[in-house]
């Protein structure tokens, strides 16, 4: 008698855990249908609006045209860096972070409605052929240029490798046009630039982070300790006007400098998407004295390695304050349609500090001398930064004792193109050379000499 009590009540036990569990299914059940219904309604308003501008617009709009932009407003008013791309902007992309193409290559502008030659790059097609810098090409496969836009023209020039192209070349102190002809061959984007300073310091300029950036970086400085040898005192890495690029290249351009500790921080919605990268053991560099210059074109993949280099008291940051880009994309194909480049997380620097509409500060503020022209141009438009941005994403601040945490708006991006005006990188060779120190204490403005 009492086995068949225990029965009838561990039944009514599990009778009851299975109605709880029913009723919090249905609720849960109930809550996402009401979520679903909410969307459906929205999805049907939304394609009872395509179909009236369809049948009423004053002209037969494209129904490609229509979703593209239907898609491209959902995802700018999410943020500024969201995007839909095309089947052939997702192949630029592609192109850009890769680092090489089938092309000529050579280096140009738009002049008077044709293209100019700024320079032809060492051992390609063009150089081979002859073009020189200054050169301006009327005709392409002996069609006109006028007309196209500068990217238009490109395009035409870019092609699979070994097919042919026809140039028509007017050159300065020869009378006529004259035709040349150009083998494409595979064209190496070269983001790295480097040269000794004096006999004592290496220069290495990092234009944007793509696939080869790391690599050709490691080659400058193993080269620049050859040419330098025991006189080497240091390293400027210049990040000025550095638009960002690949995440994983900007992790293993801060860990060539550092030999443990956090690199970057990434944080998603969700607290299991938090991701830290580590520095490995080893400094290319060997210790030596690293110099950062950033500026208000420095943006991305450039703030997290300024961030990192700082953070860890690796590098001394001179400058202006960086963009403030400091959000995640993440580039989802969607097959023969294109992709989707989506904002998935924040950057964090090491210490924990958001760069996102902030930037990175410098430890010496070092300000470039304007033009008038400019001038003028940044009284009026002031300057522009990831906290001007329509729609941008805010910052995630912790304040700390004397520190504000308003966000910032960007600084100027402007660089001399004669060294010798550069006033940054002139203060960057002072510094390296024993001329000047840092109070990184006080963070102190440095007078322009």
């Amino acid at each position: 008698m009492r086995k068949s009590e225990y029965a009838l009540w561990a039944l009514l036990v599990l009778a009851v855990l299975a109605a709880g569990t029913t009723m919090v299914s249905l609720a849960r059940s109930q809550s996402a249908s009401a979520a679903n219904s909410e969307i459906y309604k929205q999805l049907d308003l939304f394609g009872e609006v395509l179909e009236r501008v369809r049948a009423d617009y004053v002209e037969q709009p494209e129904d490609s045209e229509l979703i593209e932009s239907a898609i491209n407003g959902m995802l700018t008013a999410l943020d500024p860096h969201s995007a839909y791309l095309t089947p052939k902007h997702f192949r630029d992309m592609q192109v850009q972070t890769r680092g090489e193409f089938g092309g000529l290559g050579i280096e140009v502008t738009m002049e008077n409605g044709v293209v100019k030659v700024v320079s032809p790059i060492e051992d390609t097609p063009a150089s081979r052929a002859g073009l020189m810098s200054g050169d301006l090409i009327t005709h392409l496969d002996k069609e006109q240029i006028l007309g196209l836009t500068l990217q238009e023209a490109v395009e035409k020039m870019r092609g699979p490798i070994n097919s042919p192209i026809s140039l028509t070349v007017v050159r300065k102190g020869v009378e006529d046009p004259f035709e040349v002809k150009v083998v494409r061959d595979m064209i190496h984007i070269n983001p790295v630039k480097y040269n000794a300073e004096g006999d004592d310091v290496g220069y290495v300029r990092l234009t944007t982070f793509n696939e080869q950036t790391t690599e050709n970086m490691q080659k400058a400085i193993e080269d620049l300790k050859k040419q330098l040898g025991p006189n080497l005192k240091g390293y400027i890495i210049d990040l000025r006007n550095n638009p960002g690029g690949l995440l994983d290249q900007a992790i293993s351009v801060s860990d060539a400098f550092l030999d443990q500790g956090a690199i970057v921080l990434t944080r998603g919605r969700n607290l299991e998407e938090t991701q830290r990268s580590n520095a490995r053991t080893g400094d290319i560099t060997d210790g030596k004295k690293i110099v950062v210059l950033i500026n208000g074109g420095s943006a991305s993949a450039s703030e997290i390695v300024a961030g990192a280099l700082q953070d860890h008291h690796r590098a001394t940051i001179i400058g202006t304050r960086s963009f403030g880009k400091g959000s995640v994309q993440t580039i989802i194909p969607l097959g023969s349609n294109g992709a989707l480049r989506l904002t998935t997380a924040r950057y964090y620097t090491p210490s924990g500090r958001s760069i996102q509409a902030k930037g990175i500060a410098p430890e010496v503020v070092v300000e470039e001398e304007l033009p008038e022209e400019l001038k003028k141009k940044v009284e009026i438009q002031g300057t522009r930064g990831e906290a001007n941005l329509r729609g941008h994403l805010k910052g995630e601040y912790e304040a700390q004792e004397g520190e504000e945490v308003e966000e910032e708006s960007g600084s100027s991006s402007y660089v001399p193109q004669d060294k010798e005006k550069d006033t940054q990188l002139n203060y960057a060779l002072d510094l390296l050379r024993g001329i000047k120190s840092v109070d990184t204490e006080t963070k102190k403005k440095a007078e322009a000499n």
